[in-house]
C-alpha cells in the first residue's frame, strides 16, 4: 500500500474500480450552491463565419453530396461534450449559419429535433414545410417544430443566409434523436404558397379552426409585423433591461412559436444602457442591425452587425447600444420553453452599482 494514502483514499480508489461512488466526497458537485455552467459566454464575429462558408461554397454543392452547407458555432467550454451534438452553442442549443446559392435545393427531412430559421440577407429562397411553400426574405422569423418535412431551396439570383437553431444538444443527450428521409429531394405541396401567413394577415387575430391547439398553425413571421409590433412599443418607455423586446408565439396556443425553442427580437434605442440580471435559460444572439456591447460577467463582448454571441445559464448580462441615433436590433433564440417544463426557470436583477457591472476584461474575437 501506498503510505501517502489514508485508508479513506484507498476506499474511494476501489469504490471507483467497482464502478461505484463516495456521495459524502461528492456531494458538493452532485448538489451545487447555484448553476455551474459548463458554456462560457463567446463571440463569434461575421467576418469569421462568412468566410468559412465561401470555402465552403467551393468545396461542396448542397443537394449533390451534402444535404446542408451550414457552418455551426461550437462553444469553446462544450468541447468536451462533442458526442452531445459536438457540445453546441450552449448545453441544450445548436446553432449555424446556413448558405444555400442559386439553383440549389436542400434536401427533405424530418426529425425528433425542433428547429427554426432566421433570415439574414439575400432574396429568393424559400423553404417547404408541411406541404406549404413558404418564401424567405430578411428579417423573417420561421419555424419547423419537431417531426415536421422541411426541405429549402434558392430560386434567385444571389446567396441566402439564415441562422439556424435547434435543440440538439438536447435531444442527442436525452437519447430521443430520430430522423427520417423523404424519399424525394423536395416535398409534395399541398397547400397554396405561403397560406399559413395569408391567413394571420390581421396580426393577433385567428381564424376559427385555429382555436383548437396545433403545432404550426403560421409558420413565417414577417418582418414587416416584427418591425410594426416594436414601433407600437416605442410610444413607451423602454424597459430598463431589455430595451423594447418582443417574443414569436403560438396563436393558436398562446405558447412559443416554436415548441421548444423561444425565440426574441430586442430593440435596444440609440444610447440604450441596460441594467444587468441573470437567469436559469441560455440565450444565442444573432446582431440582425446595429453595434453595442454585452457586459457578460465583468468581460465586454463588442458586438456588430452579423454577430453571434452566447449568454449561458446563470450569466450576469446587459447590452449597451454605443449608436447615439441608430436602433440596435438583436434577434435571440433560447431554451426557455424546456426550462419552463421543468419548473427550473429563476431570475434575478444585478443590484450592485445602479444594475451595471464593472469591466474587468475585454473579449478578444477570433477573426
Amino acid at each position: 500500500m501506498d503510505k501517502s494514502k489514508n485508508k479513506l483514499d484507498v476506499f474511494h480508489e476501489k469504490l471507483d474500480k467497482e464502478n461505484l461512488g463516495p456521495l459524502w466526497a461528492s456531494i458538493h458537485d452532485l448538489n451545487t450552491i447555484e448553476p455551474k455552467a459548463k458554456p462560457i459566454p463567446y463571440l463569434w464575429k461575421k467576418k469569421l463565419i462568412e468566410r468559412n462558408l465561401e470555402e465552403a461554397e467551393e468545396l461542396l454543392e448542397v443537394g449533390d453530396g451534402a444535404d446542408r452547407r451550414a457552418v455551426f458555432l461550437i462553444n469553446p467550454g462544450m468541447k468536451d461534450y462533442k458526442p452531445y451534438g459536438y457540445g453546441g452553442a450552449t448545453h441544450t442549443l445548436y446553432a449555424a449559419v446556413q448558405a444555400v446559392k442559386p439553383g440549389e435545393i436542400a434536401p427533405s427531412h424530418r426529425h425528433t429535433t425542433t428547429a427554426l430559421r432566421f433570415i439574414m440577407k439575400g432574396e429568393g429562397a424559400s423553404g417547404r414545410v408541411n406541404g406549404e411553400k413558404i418564401p424567405f426574405e430578411p428579417g423573417d422569423y420561421l419555424i419547423t417544430p419537431t417531426w415536421t418535412w422541411h426541405d429549402h431551396t434558392n430560386n434567385g439570383d444571389e446567396t441566402v443566409l439564415w441562422m439556424d437553431c435547434l435543440d440538439t444538444p438536447f435531444t442527442l443527450f436525452m437519447n430521443v434523436c430520430f430522423t427520417e428521409f423523404y424519399p424525394e429531394k423536395q416535398q409534395k405541396l399541398y397547400f397554396p404558397d405561403d397560406y399559413s401567413s395569408k391567413r394571420y394577415q390581421g396580426g393577433m387575430i385567428r381564424p376559427i379552426s385555429d382555436r383548437k391547439p396545433s403545432i404550426a398553425p403560421l409558420g413565417r413571421y414577417k418582418w414587416d409585423q416584427t418591425e410594426k409590433g416594436l414601433t407600437g412599443l416605442r410610444e413607451f418607455d423602454p424597459d430598463p433591461v431589455d430595451g423594447y423586446a418582443i417574443e414569436y408565439i403560438n396563436p393558436s396556443t398562446g405558447k412559443d412559436a416554436n415548441n421548444r425553442i423561444g425565440a426574441r427580437m430586442q430593440l435596444l434605442p440609440p444610447n440604450f444602457e441596460g441594467k444587468a440580471h441573470r437567469h436559469v435559460h441560455s440565450n444565442v444572439y444573432h446582431v440582425f442591425k446595429g453595434e453595442g456591447y454585452t457586459i457578460m460577467n465583468g468581460k465586454k463582448f463588442e458586438w456588430s452587425e452579423g454577430d453571434f454571441f452566447v449568454v449561458p445559464p446563470w450569466t450576469w448580462h446587459e447590452h449597451v447600444n454605443l449608436s447615439s441615433k441608430d436602433d440596435a436590433l438583436l434577434f435571440s433564440t433560447n431554451d426557455l420553453p424546456i426550462m419552463e417544463a421543468f419548473d427550473f426557470e429563476r431570475e434575478e436583477e444585478y443590484k450592485k452599482n445602479n444594475g451595471h457591472q464593472m469591466i474587468t476584461e475585454v473579449f478578444q474575437p477570433i477573426y
